[in-house]
């Protein structure tokens, strides 16, 4: 299995490569490639048997690389792809291309050796991953909720669990994660962005300030104007106050 990996980040290329070789030791990694003119140039001239293929690179989508090649006569090359990202945004798009696979960073061991039996049967027997897809694409076009956030502490990288995660809030112009264990992390998107990306089964945003997990909420108090006054679990020295015009919401919301 000759295989051409496209990753504009290493620790994420490192780290696909140890997992590769882990699985199938005889896998032959051809190039690591970063960019969509990088990628371009080399399957002008080459043609692996399997492409890791990243959505977002460092100069544009790798989308790209296709529409480059068809531009240039090249039609769509036959190789298989397994796509990989950290959002699922683009997940039809890359169905309507050679994928055999979507996977969702931080990639697993588990989820690569998946990927690759689907490639080993694809081999085999083309027909034989229809269903995989038809079902992979039946569910990304149901709500996708994010599962886990990539942090930073100093100079250090580590994944949080959504589970593990008591509320997200906002302050001085930077938004904060809290797990129930009571670590700090800041985030580097708005309290809106994570409205929209988290689960609304167990997230609640009760203002402009704060998002809550169900279970970091510890007493609730009556409040003025109906509004509902919360202490949160690990405690915070902000005030977690449920907006007038969301406490209906957030009653029914814990009232299911």
């Amino acid at each position: 299995m000759k295989v051409l990996i496209v990753e504009d980040e290493k620790p994420a290329a490192d780290k696909l490569i140890r997992n590769l070789q882990r699985i199938d030791s005889s896998a032959v990694i051809l190039a690591v490639l970063d960019s969509v003119e990088k990628t371009v140039a080399w399957l002008r001239k080459q043609q692996p048997d399997l492409i890791f293929l990243d959505i977002h690179l460092s100069d544009g989508l790798s989308f790209q690389v296709f529409e480059q090649l068809h531009a240039e006569g090249i039609e769509r090359i036959n190789t298989p792809i397994i796509f990989t990202t950290a959002y699922d945004e683009y997940a039809i798009k890359a169905f309507q291309l050679n994928s055999i696979d979507y996977l969702l960073k931080p990639i697993g061991r588990r989820e690569l050796e998946s990927s690759l039996e689907k490639y080993r049967r694809v081999l085999q027997k083309p027909a034989s991953v229809s269903q995989d897809m038809k079902s992979l694409l039946e569910s990304l076009q149901q709500p996708r909720y994010r599962k886990r956030f990539m942090v930073s502490y100093g100079q250090r990288m580590k994944s949080v669990h959504a589970d593990d995660i008591a509320y997200f809030y906002a302050h001085e112009k930077m938004v904060f994660m809290l797990t129930f264990e009571g670590h700090q992390f800041v985030i580097d998107q708005s309290i809106g962005e994570l409205d929209e990306a988290l689960d609304p089964e167990y997230f609640f945003r009760i203002n402009r300030k704060f998002i809550v997990h169900v279970d970091a909420i510890e007493q609730m108090h009556a409040y003025s104007k109906s509004r509902v006054k919360l202490d949160l679990k690990p405690k915070n020295q902000l005030e977690a106050v449920v907006s007038v015009d969301r406490s209906p919401d957030f009653k029914a919301w814990l009232d299911r």
